[in-house]
């Protein structure tokens, strides 16, 4: 037999690390494997989730019907140049409605576009006939043709509508409104004012740019304009007393543009997101407002502010800021309102939930050489009408991954839900509001918390609409 201690006094060291890796073997042998992430009843998120909103709503009898009309316009943006859009009701920005909420809203809708359509009503818990998805919900809407939606809110907030058919072309023309549902037993402000925010491609001479889905738009964020107004308007005006307490409701109604907020010295709080109010106030600055994204602020006016202008910003990109509208102070004083603001006292703590393996993971990804663009964006590897289906449980806690394996921004918005954002990068973020779209940076990874309450095949996709159109959308059916 051959006499192996000479091997082990002459290599010390390489013995060690033999016996030592074969000691770490037989451990990892004998012991019980463990899982990556931490086996927890999911049952708690579900029980802290009671309550949190209603999974129905008890209508009021009162029915606002509506007639809206898609049709072809003429539109000035800069002075002496009119250009071909498309508007509701003949105007750009499209209606403010404004029910209250266990209230029921019917729109006789008429396309005369002469090209086809359907309106999908961001935000609000529809029946799922009522979504305006193409294929999914209802067939499109032909030029000549009516339709009818009608449909009871089951949530107060700010929410808004749009189509869902060459959303990249037909909202950057101008199709897009805004639906409010108030609630009576909110506090009343002084003012309560609506901005939609937009931006637009205008070419050197004052007209649209009328290429749509470029390979250059494609590619990077989407089509991001040269021109950015707040309900049609550069730079808004809002006057406002001293002392007045404002609620301002802002919708980013922008295909790919980003706004982030910027409030001035106002120290404007915010009180609702997406058009669910926030457990508690805070700080609204610095809060970015992706397409499709409201945010519901709460302005104090200062007593002193007589002759001021207080203007607010994006500065999303850095170095340069771009105004969207100023407060102008003018006129007496006024006794300012007093209360707490608005809140949802229910939002559930799902800390910890974080930690549990993620019931589905979208990557988001692009492919090249794909369709009829060239470019498909997709949501694991595959272009709709092509995806990847997922199927939650009505009323139970279920969580999903958004891995964003690219270097854009996705603004993931899902139909028919409101969750909340549990982690980034691994890390547990405690966000004190519901969403229905969230933003997922470059390289990053959201993992979201939900108990969807109503069943149906509903949309989940990027809001940047050019990214939509080129494939990075699918369907999660509730049942």
């Amino acid at each position: 037999m051959k006499d192996n201690s000479s091997f082990i006094k002459r290599n010390p060291i390489l013995t060690g690390l033999i016996l030592g890796g074969l000691v770490v073997l037989i451990f990892w042998w004998l012991i019980p494997e463990k899982e990556n992430t931490v086996s927890i009843d999911r049952s708690q998120f579900t029980q802290a989730f009671d309550s949190a909103y209603a999974a129905d709503i008890e209508e009021s009898g009162t029915i606002h019907e509506f007639e809206l009309t898609a049709d072809e316009t003429t539109l000035s943006l800069v002075e002496g140049i009119e250009f071909e859009g498309f508007a509701y009701n003949n105007q750009v920005p499209g209606p403010i409605w404004r029910i209250v909420k266990g209230d029921t809203i019917k729109i006789n809708f008429t396309n005369e576009l002469p090209q086809e359509t359907t309106i999908h009503f961001h935000g609000i818990r529809v029946p799922n006939a009522m979504d305006g998805v193409p294929g999914v919900t209802q067939d499109p809407i032909q030029p000549g043709d009516s339709f009818i939606y009608e449909f009871t809110p089951k949530d107060a907030g700010t929410y808004w509508f749009h189509p869902h058919v060459r959303s990249s072309e037909q909202v950057e023309k101008g199709l897009y409104g805004v639906i409010i549902v108030e609630d009576p037993e909110e506090p009343e402000y002084s003012q309560d004012e609506v901005w939609m925010v937009d931006d637009w491609r205008l070419n050197r001479d004052g007209t649209l740019d009328t290429r749509f889905n470029t390979g250059h738009d494609l590619m990077h964020d989407g089509r991001w304009g040269n021109l950015i107004t707040v309900n049609g308007e550069m730079e808004e005006e809002l006057i406002v007393k001293p002392g007045e307490r404002i609620r301002l409701r802002l919708a980013n109604v922008s295909n790919g543009r980003v706004y982030e907020l910027d409030f001035d010295s106002l120290g404007a709080q915010v009180i609702a997101i997406d058009g669910m109010l926030t457990s508690s106030a805070f700080d609204a600055n610095g809060f970015e407002l992706a397409p499709g994204n409201r945010i519901d602020v709460d302005i104090i006016i200062p007593q002193d502010a007589a002759g001021q202008n207080f203007t607010i910003s994006d500065k999303f990109i850095l170095g340069r800021a771009n105004t969207l509208g100023v407060l102008k102070v003018e006129g007496e004083s006024v006794s300012t309102p007093n209360f707490a603001p608005p809140n949802n006292p229910n939002i559930p703590n799902w800390n910890g939930a974080e930690n549990m393996e993620p019931d589905k993971t979208f990557d988001l990804n692009a492919i090249t050489g794909m369709g009829m663009m060239g470019l498909a964006w997709t949501l694991n590897n595959k272009a709709y009408p092509d995806y990847d289906p997922l199927t939650l449980k009505e009323g139970e806690f279920q969580t999903i991954e958004f891995n964003n394996k690219t270097a854009r921004l996705h603004p993931m918005h899902l139909h028919g839900q409101f969750f909340k954002v549990l982690s980034r990068n691994g890390k547990a973020v405690d966000e004190p509001y519901f969403r229905d779209t969230v933003l997922v940076h470059a390289s990053e990874t959201v993992v979201v918390g939900l108990v969807p309450l109503d069943e149906g095949e509903w949309a989940n996709h990027c809001h940047i609409l050019e990214h939509a159109e080129a494939g990075m959308m699918s369907i999660i059916t509730v049942e």
